[in-house]
């Protein structure tokens, strides 16, 4: 329930809420800390990808020759794909746009345009960019575990060929467990994630640095001229194996979408000390081993270790894909939040696993979706190989979605040059489409899977959206302003009782429905009556004095508006204890909550959406989360006033 009206006068007071903590730079043995810490969740994807990257070029479905210059072409591409994609436009320039501290694709449209149910400021462009942005990343979800855990056990058929069969069996077995376990939250295993991460890219940077002593030819791919020799060699071909190359910055939009747990000089100072250095060293050491034996393109990351290190290697790379889908599942979770708290989903179960870390959450109806999903593509495709042309294409239009939105923030937010800043996102964006065309062409091969996906949630977003907004509006139209209301009850003789009634109330101008209803069935009014509009603002964290405003309306009547960010869930008798206002108390445990609840009709009387989108807002508007248990409003301090309501 928002609160639409734009003029706030009110004195501004203070509560206990949960914010988030004060962001201070780090240094020394904290920075450190957070540095490991940062390792483990913000590069496990990106850390995962020397299982399958190389392997794509030189044996996939879209293979190119085994040839010195080849190998040297795709080792400088992957070079400065990492350097000009991550280093640059990510570390460099991304991770500047932050929303209060916060990052991903959600807070950078929220920079660019405001996200409000209404959505009479809003530029839909923009908006839309963002939205299917995040939609996007929910394919992202659901591959990365897929491919990142077989992409790991796939090293058995290597150590012993007759265990083959058994790779896709005990990729779900893993699987099921992974998702079974995230209503424990993370906690404890996050502890180890870092160590256990750091050990993974200095694993992958000996391995590579044994195989790159003996062909120290490999490290003259860093000179770009190897890669414009291989585009003007290949033609077509080449731009081909770029969709394949692009695998080694899967995980860019992490650094991101992350930053608010860490912030920025956590996550740089890990890439350029940690997982840059294992991560190249590691691809040009697959590269000499190439050179070596052409046969090695079977799984060259596997054939790089010595026979006797096969098994432990596989153990490691299945706890580095763990930890990489447990970060996607992570960040699948915030993202619902987000989405919640701006009105683009409906409201839904979310439990938090920690007591000390507000971003711990659980969400039991995306984590099984997410599993579902998971299992159903490894079923599918069957190897990482064929999972691999399905893996690219979300990511890749992301990262176009964020360069455009970035661009924006840029120009308005930060006051760049015209010209200097278009042309930095220009070169941005050569980049991200060619990457997003040679992706495109996988559309057949399996691209299709996370398209389908995110227009699926795209479309559910906008409709949810859009049905809000009709719902308000039909709402708004059928109340009476509450100035008026205000000074028909000072006038009238209605009957009052003991006791304090609290109205949720969508709108702080208009009088609740409820309250209507209340008057119109029981003819009678509490003593003292609140009217509370909780409206979500475009930031991650409202700071505890901006928590809410109160307003004394004389006659019994207080009007209160209660402030949020989108990462923060609602508490609202606790904000409501914790007013202070001369004569003011408030007691949850004596008081009664009023709530409306509405039943939606899809019908043809009004315009606004077709008939199937009203049908399936209706559908998921009976499915939403109880206000109740939203606003964390005990149960036997709630009466429901039911209305019908056509749109």
């Amino acid at each position: 329930m928002t609160d639409q009206e734009s003029s706030e006068n009110s004195e501004i007071h203070t509560t206990y809420a949960d914010i988030a903590p004060p962001k201070e730079k780090p240094k020394g043995k904290y920075l450190a800390f957070l540095s490991l810490a940062a390792l483990g969740v913000v590069y496990g994807d990106i850390g995962t990808s020397p299982l399958y990257a190389i392997r794509e070029c030189f044996h996939g479905p879209h293979a190119i020759a085994i040839t010195q210059q080849n190998i040297l072409g795709v080792l400088s591409l992957i070079f400065w794909s990492l350097v000009i994609v991550i280093c640059v436009k990510y570390l460099v320039f991304v991770l500047r746009a932050d929303n209060h501290g916060e990052g991903g694709i959600l807070s950078l449209a929220a920079l660019t345009t405001p996200i409000k149910p209404s959505g009479k400021t809003e530029r839909i462009a923009l908006l839309s960019l963002g939205v299917f942005g995040a939609a996007l990343l929910y394919g992202d979800g659901v591959l990365t575990p897929a491919i990142s855990v077989l992409g790991a056990t796939e090293g058995l058929s290597v150590a012993r060929p007759e265990l083959a069969p058994f790779i896709v069996p005990i990729t779900i077995g893993i699987l099921v467990a992974l998702f079974l376990f995230q209503s424990r939250g993370t906690a404890g295993v996050g502890k180890v994630f870092g160590p256990v991460t750091l050990l993974w890219f200095i694993v992958l940077g000996i391995a590579g640095m044994h195989q790159i002593l003996q062909y120290p030819l490999v490290l003259s791919a860093i000179n770009p001229v190897n890669a414009v020799d291989f585009f003007v060699r290949e033609g077509l071909h080449g731009f081909i194996i770029l969709g394949s190359v692009f695998l080694v910055v899967t995980g860019g939009e992490a650094l991101y979408a992350d930053m608010g747990h860490f912030g920025t000089r956590p996550i740089r100072l890990a890439w350029f000390t940690v997982a840059l250095p294992g991560l190249l060293l590691n691809y040009f050491g697959q590269g000499a081993l190439l050179l070596e034996d052409p046969l090695a393109a079977e799984n060259p990351f596997y054939k790089l270790v010595p026979e006797w290190a096969i098994f432990p290697m596989i153990l490691l790379a299945t706890c580095a894909a763990v930890i990489a889908s447990q970060a996607i599942i992570s960040g699948a979770f915030s993202l619902t939040m987000q989405a919640v708290q701006l009105g683009l989903l409906p409201r839904m179960r979310i439990t938090h696993t920690s007591s000390k870390e507000i971003g711990q959450i659980y969400l039991p109806g995306v984590n099984w979706a997410l599993m579902i999903g998971c299992i159903a593509v490894v079923l599918g495709f069957g190897s990482s190989s064929r999972l691999a042309s399905a893996y690219g294409i979300a990511v890749t239009s992301t990262m176009v979605i964020t360069t455009i939105l970035f661009y924006f923030v840029a120009r308005e937010r930060w006051n760049w040059g015209a010209v200097p800043t278009a042309l930095l996102c220009l070169v941005f964006l050569v980049i991200d489409l060619a990457f997003f065309g040679a992706n495109i062409i996988k559309v057949l091969d399996g691209g299709w899977f996370p398209l389908v996906l995110a227009g699926a949630v795209f479309l559910l977003m906008l409709t949810w959206k859009k049905g809000r907004s009709i719902l308000q509006l039909r709402i708004q139209e059928e109340t009476q302003d509450l100035e008026e209301f205000l000074y028909e009850v000072e006038h009238k003789k209605i009957q009052r009782v003991k006791g304090t009634a609290v109205f949720m109330n969508g709108n702080a101008t208009r009088t609740p429905p409820a309250l209507m209803h209340n008057i119109e069935h029981n003819k009678v009014l509490h003593e003292r009556i609140i009217f509370v509009t909780v409206k979500t603002r475009p930031i991650p964290y409202v700071e505890s004095y901006e928590r809410y405003r109160f307003e004394h309306l004389g006659n019994g009547f207080s009007r209160i508006r209660i402030y949020y960010g989108y990462m923060e869930k609602p508490n609202i008798p606790q904000v409501l204890e914790s007013v202070e206002y001369p004569g003011y108390s408030f007691n949850t445990s004596t008081a009664t909550f009023f709530l409306g609840r509405e039943t939606i009709i899809a019908s043809a009387k009004y315009p606004g959406m077709a008939k199937w989108r009203e049908k399936l807002f209706s559908f998921l508007s009976r499915n939403a989360r109880s206000a109740t248990s939203y606003f964390k409003i005990p149960p036997g301090r709630v009466v429901e006033l039911g209305e019908q309501v056509e749109i």
